[in-house]
């Protein structure tokens, strides 16, 4: 791997920072009994009840959820425990959520593995203060960052012992709510291949040096200082933000975000567990805590039906009938009918990247055309027999306005093989109006197991049928057909990031009509006004290098539909782009993985 000093993040502009397609270093996950971690205060078990009894609310989060306090002993060694288990477990079965009620801790350091998230349980992110680090760096796999996926940081103060925090992310990596006091550093030891990544609502008070991370969206944040760029860095709503220059550094930045609505958390208020749930914003800048208490509602944990592994689909629903919101404990959950979300509000919040698997190819969760669903923090991973949809926010022909209560998706990932061969012909479909999709991972696994071109067939990531749908965060990658599909009128995306697939067998396999290639994002032609901004996309054909992609993006050429920031990357010359976007934009070339790049769109 390079190697780049710390004061000299220029000299990382130029590194041909392709992701790696080495196959997993998954580990099969231990049992939780294994680690003799404590849970929070026990209750009423998750076992299925009778449908015609109430289900009750609150209770048990479950051996995965594990809750710290200043005066637990023996804290460092529990953290450790967990990160022995995770660290290279990347499709393993081991879910959990590290929690910490408010107060300080002295001397930590909560190394991450796959799919565990830690958080704060204050209201704000400085009642929880860690004189340490939270840190993710990738010794697992040789220096190389690009797979440290599924793992996430919310709602604590860091004092990083050496200054400055390590994050060496990928892709379905949230950095939400964050208070850093002192620098955050993106790139594994030795400045690696790093491909992320995510801040939302967060304060860095020193500078953060994204070094070798090849793109980057950092949203409604303050941040000291930015140290340099690769291909691809996106803000929206940062205070300390670089200017607007891409591609020369490709720095895209946008003042304001147009709607905002950060995620739900967990906290304590007292001893009572309660769900937070921030109000929308405007045209927001900077964090929604800087000043104080945030602004929002919240709901007690008893108004939550608090579902553990091995819960029927049925009894989901029948809690969500009840009138029962759904916190999702870490764990896997087996559906064999989808969870189908009909009133107004409901929150669906998942806790360590709580996994829903839908059987039979049935839709592990649909909502109907109502204002103010919350969706946040769970994956869903498609089975083996071939699902039509994944998640559907909203029927077919939804058309109410939800403009002033959209539904939110947050850091809400699909899967489609990796763990085990999974099918599905559409993995994401918004319907509704006015939704806000922020932050997600839409990834058709390029390795792992269950990987072929036709084992784990998907077509198509994400359809967007519904107007005014805004995205803030967009990642999708690799499926068989087009990765992105618009249909809806207004819609809006603030960055995305995306690879074809790599696995084409050749031309013929991807040949759309006498188009060379699906489009990364394709912009239908009925679409009169549409808008992006900070936009990539990759090709790495390694089967074939031979194969040719017409372009990364298709829309229709009217002055309505626009785009900014616009670039197409071959890694190392496996297959090349015609174009960037329609017809314009200068053809990739070589090996020199430098991109082609349009500032503007038409």
């Amino acid at each position: 791997m390079p190697h780049f000093p710390m004061d000299s993040p220029d000299s990382v502009r130029s590194l041909p920072a392709r992701r790696s397609v080495l196959g997993a270093m998954a580990a099969t996950a231990a049992s939780p009994a294994l680690l003799g971690l404590s849970s929070p205060a026990s209750a009423a078990s998750a076992a299925p009840v009778a449908q015609s009894r109430a289900l009750p609310g609150g209770g048990d989060l479950g051996p995965n959820v594990i809750v710290f306090d200043p005066s637990t002993s023996g804290i460092q060694a529990k953290l450790d425990e967990v990160f022995r288990q995770q660290e290279s477990a990347q499709f393993g079965t081991g879910r959990y959520a590290l929690l910490f009620k408010p107060g300080t801790y002295n001397g930590l350091n909560a190394q991450l593995g796959f799919y565990t998230s830690i958080a704060g349980l204050g209201l704000s992110p400085d009642d929880t203060a860690i004189n340490g680090d939270v840190t993710v760096d990738a010794g697992w796999f040789n220096g190389n960052a690009t797979q440290n996926f599924w793992r996430s940081a919310e709602n604590l103060a860091l004092t990083p012992v050496s200054g400055t925090n390590r994050w060496a992310v990928a892709q379905a990596a949230p950095f939400r709510r964050m208070h850093v006091r002192g620098g955050l550093n993106l790139a594994p030891t030795g400045y690696g291949w790093a491909s992320g990544g995510y801040i939302a609502d967060s304060r860095i008070d020193g500078s953060v040096g994204p070094y070798s991370q090849q793109q980057w969206y950092t949203r409604d944040s303050s941040v000291g200082g930015w140290a340099n760029a690769v291909w691809n860095m996106v803000f929206s709503g940062v205070q300390g933000a670089p200017a607007q220059s891409f591609p020369n550094p490709p720095y895209t930045t946008l003042d304001t975000t147009p709607v905002s609505r950060e995620k739900p958390f967990l906290y304590l208020n007292g001893s009572e567990y309660r769900v937070f749930l921030p109000e929308r914003r405007t045209n927001a800048r900077g964090t929604t805590w800087g000043s104080g208490t945030p602004r929002g509602t919240s709901l007690p944990l008893t108004q939550f039906y608090v579902a553990r592994p091995g819960v029927t689909a049925a009894t989901l629903n029948a809690a969500l009938t009840q009138g029962l919101h759904l916190l999702l404990t870490p764990g896997i959950y087996h559906l064999d009918q989808p969870i189908q979300v009909d009133r107004a509000g409901t929150v669906v919040l998942g806790l360590g990247y709580a996994t829903l698997i839908p059987d039979n190819g049935v839709t592990a969760l649909r909502t109907a055309d109502v204002d103010g669903v919350r969706l946040a923090g769970f994956l869903i991973d498609a089975g083996p027999v071939n699902s039509s949809t994944l998640l559907e926010v909203g029927p077919a022909g939804a058309s109410a306005s939800h403009s002033a209560n959209p539904t939110t998706v947050q850091d809400v990932f699909i899967r489609i093989g990796g763990a085990g061969a999974g099918k599905a012909t559409t993995s994401m479909v918004i319907n509704s109006r006015h939704t806000i999709v922020d932050h997600t991972w839409v990834w058709r696994a390029d390795h792992g197991t269950g990987v072929g071109w036709e084992t784990n067939r998907a077509d198509y990531g994400i359809r967007v049928n519904g107007d005014d749908v805004l995205a803030t965060g967009l990642f999708v990658e690799h499926f068989n057909k087009y990765d992105v599909q618009w249909y809806g009128q207004r819609g809006r995306t603030i960055f995305f990031q995306n690879e074809k697939a790599y696995d084409a067998p050749n031309q013929a396999a991807i040949q759309n009509g006498n188009v060379k290639g699906y489009a990364a994002y394709k912009v239908a032609d009925s679409v009169t006004t549409h808008e992006g901004w900070g936009l990539g996309s990759y090709c790495y054909y390694n089967v074939d290098p031979t194969i040719v992609q017409h372009n990364g993006f298709a829309a229709p050429n009217t002055p309505g539909v626009k785009f900014h920031d616009l670039l197409v990357v071959s890694l190392g010359g496996q297959g090349q782009y015609e174009h960037v976007v329609n017809e314009t934009g200068a053809p990739t070339s070589g090996t020199s993985t430098v991109p082609s790049t349009v500032v503007s769109y038409p």
